[in-house]
């Protein structure tokens, strides 16, 4: 049986399989990412249920683990060399399990630049970006009066909505075949329905997005990892 006591996160939430790969995440888009690759790649895992509350992600286990405070992270007992390995950053983990498992992050060094690249859009541009405006829209930003901070964020993601529906043409899958550059990008392009933002950036102008999102939605691995771990405990 794997030894995870050097991880001070497995005092408060316990694995009962240590011998596999736990993820302590909450079902956000972010989270979301990590519960679908780790369907998608038919990984076996353990997931923890971590709130977005500071009781949780402020916590000093969950910091033990994340000192960034946010989900998702994981603890892979079988680790580089055999090694327990923990991680943060969900970008940083798609890309570490498509490595593990050779699964999803691109048959040769070019195809997994490609993959990485919109990767790392999502990371630095769409996911960011989607997260102001849904501040702005649903939460507490949308009681600012001042229509400015609100106008930046509508106007980048429009932009970036349309760079994204430009590159996938009439292609199924934004980087060749189905991969994890997919499964970090169309959970937040679900975001915007729940932060009743669609209007606002012009989705009804792409209407290959949504035959997208349909596609990526109709997946067997990512049904099964939409609701990981189950937002009520």
């Amino acid at each position: 049986m794997a030894d995870l006591s050097a991880f001070p996160i497995t005092q408060r939430w316990k694995p009962n399989s240590p011998d596999i790969l736990q993820l302590f995440s909450f079902p956000t888009p972010n989270g979301l990412k990590v519960s679908i690759a780790l369907e998608e790649m038919g990984l076996t895992y353990e997931a923890h249920r971590v709130t977005l509350s500071d009781a949780d992600v402020k916590s000093p286990e969950f910091l033990s683990l994340n000192p960034n405070n946010k989900i998702p992270a994981i603890i892979d007992p079988d680790g580089p060399d055999g090694k327990p390995i923990g991680l943060w950053e969900s970008g940083a983990i798609l890309l570490y399990l498509a490595d593990k498992t050779g699964r999803l992050g691109g048959g040769d060094a070019a195809e997994r630049a490609r993959i990485t690249q919109w990767v790392m859009w999502q990371m630095g541009g769409l996911g960011p970006m989607f997260g102001q405006l849904g501040y702005f829209t649903k939460f507490a930003g949308a009681e600012i009066e001042d229509p400015r901070p609100k106008e930046r964020y509508v106007t980048e993601g429009r932009r970036l909505l349309g760079v994204l529906a430009d590159a996938l043409g009439d292609r199924d899958w934004i980087a060749g075949d189905f991969s994890i550059a997919d499964i970090a990008i169309v959970p937040w392009l679900n975001a915007l329905e729940f932060y009743g933002a669609r209007d606002a950036v012009g989705w009804s102008d792409h209407p290959g997005l949504q035959a997208y999102v349909d596609r990526f939605m109709a997946r067997p691995g990512v049904q099964a990892g939409l609701n990981v771990p189950p937002r009520e405990g």
